[in-house]
Parts: C-alpha cells; structure tokens; sequence
C-alpha cells in the first residue's frame, strides 16, 4: 500500500563511497573486513585503499582485538561485516573496547533478518540489545541510503565505541543527500495529530512509512517519528511524544526483547504519561529462513500490524 512516489535505494550501499570520501580526508581511518567485502558494499575501499584496508578471514573476535589494538594506536578503524557477525560474534571484545573507551567504529549491515534466506544463523534480531547494554557504547539507527552517508560521517567524527546498523532491504529515499544526522536526536518526519504515533528504527522505514499511510486512509492523524539514535534515546522527545498521542507503536526489525520498544518502555516507566505503548517487532522466537520481506510479513512486521494496533 505504500505510495509509489518514493525512490528504493539500498541504504548498505552508502557504506564504501562515504569511507572512501572520508579517508580522503583523514588518513587514520583504517576498514575492518571479516570476509564480507563485497557483501557490504567495502571492496571498494580495498580497492582505492589497500594499506589501510584488513581482510582478516573468518575471524570476528580477532578482527575486533585488532580493532582495539589500532585504535590505541591512534587509527580510526571501521569494522563492516553483516551485524550477527560484526556486533553478534563479538561480545567480549567489543566489552573490552567499550570498557577502555577506545575509538572503534562498528558498522552492522543485513540488520534484523535482511539477510532472509541464508537462515537464523544470518539474522540478527538481538543486535541492539547486545550494543545499547554495554556501557560507553552508542547505537544508530539511521533510516535510507542518505541518512546512513550522514550517519557514517557523524560516527567517525563522534568519539568513542559506536555500533551502527543498516539494512540491506530496499528503503524509500525520504532524506536528501544534504540532510544531518543528529546523534541523540529523533527526528520527526510527519506530524498531522494525536491519534497516534509510530516510533521506529531505521531498518523498518518501510514498514512505518506503510502504516501511517494506511492509517491515514483510515482517518487516523498522527506522528511518523524516526528514532535514529538507540542509544542515547531521546527522552525529551520520548515523554513529550507520551503526553500528546493516544499510543506510540514501536517498529523494529529486531526483537522486543531488549531493543527499540524495551528502550523506549525504560524512558516511560513510572512516570504519567497519557500514550501505551504497544510494540511491533519479532517475539522471543527464532524465525525461519526466507525472503527478508516475507520473513517480516510471517511474523507481523508489517504496516498491516502497526494499523491494526493503531485501530
């Protein structure tokens, strides 16, 4: 039901050409690969950059150690592998990073189950609950192909461990090449009323940008909210948001156990707010293997999900 107006680019897609426009800039930026370079979009950069790109095999706890050890060393390194492999396999050492504030950059790419058909071994639903429960770490969520570019530039300039995750689904094209990305700040893309308000993370721009269109023909007015950082939420936003509208539905590609809908239901606890929250996203459960969409669709992610919430 989504409005055909709209260009799909894939959001992965923005991750070599911003590095490689960056290191142009900064010849401390180093790249990280597990043996997914062309998968996520990266050989590009080894390409244009040899000496400074690491392709370290099928070694994820290693490649993070190595990681640390750089940016000790005073390199900005940016590890990009698909997000079960770059954040999922590797949780000590990325602790041991986060714990000695070292400066790594983490890019998480086939967020959620996006990479659909090479099974739940591939999917990684729990990704930000993994990265926002480590002290230090910050957690982006940016949305399309240009809020990543903008993303990816804010994060190497932002210091300290961040975990950025971005889909490989196609997404609408809703933000200029110009825009800003705001670490903390959510961003608001449609505001028409109270009735509701949906809050996602970036990887399911489609999803909610299907639901409030959907809602809209049911007569519905609300508020179309991108949260785009995790961690640091937003809370001025959060509770202002929970005073004004009847129910905020969270969306996510990842599971309501520990990510956007428990991060934004910890902002809102014990306080009185006029909104309940209501969450869309994966439950306590593996999925099966599949087309990310139809994976997504199976298990009520989806615009269908969030009106029939809303209703």
């Amino acid at each position: 039901m989504i409005d055909q107006k709209y260009q799909y680019t894939i959001p992965k897609d923005a991750i070599g050409p911003t590095l490689i426009e960056l290191a142009e800039q900064n010849d401390k930026i180093v790249v990280m690969s597990s043996d997914v370079s062309v998968s996520c979009n990266i050989e590009m950069f080894h390409e244009q950059y040899p000496d400074r790109f690491f392709e370290m095999g099928i070694a994820e706890q290693s490649t993070m150690s190595v990681s640390g050890g750089l940016a000790a060393e005073g390199f900005i390194p940016v590890y990009v592998a698909l997000a079960i492999f770059s954040n999922g396999m590797t949780w000590a050492q990325t602790r041991q990073i986060c714990n000695a504030g070292l400066n790594v950059k983490i890019i998480g790419t086939h967020a959620g189950v996006d990479d659909g058909q090479d099974g739940t071994g591939h999917h990684a639903t729990e990704d930000m609950a993994i990265a926002r429960v480590i002290p230090q770490m910050t957690v982006l969520a940016p949305s399309d192909e240009n809020e990543v570019r903008a993303a990816i530039k804010e994060m190497i300039a932002y210091p300290g461990p961040v975990y950025l995750r971005t889909a490989r689904e196609p997404q609408p094209l809703v933000h200029s090449r110009q825009c800003r990305f705001i670490i903390g700040k959510a961003e608001c893309l449609e505001d028409e009323g109270n009735d509701f308000a949906i809050v996602f993370e970036g990887s399911v721009l489609k999803q909610a940008i299907d639901g409030w269109e959907r809602l809209k023909v049911h007569g519905k007015q609300g508020k179309l909210i991108s949260i785009r950082t995790v961690k640091p939420l937003d809370e001025d936003c959060m509770n202002k948001i929970a005073d004004e509208v009847d129910v905020i539905i969270t969306v996510e590609n990842h599971s309501v156990v520990g990510g956007l809908y428990s991060a934004v239901c910890e902002c809102l606890m014990g306080k009185k707010h006029k909104a309940i929250v209501k969450p869309v996203g994966f439950q306590d459960e593996f999925t099966e293997s599949g087309a990310s969409g139809d994976i997504k669709e199976k298990y009520f992610v989806s615009g269908q999900r969030i009106c029939e919430l809303v209703e």
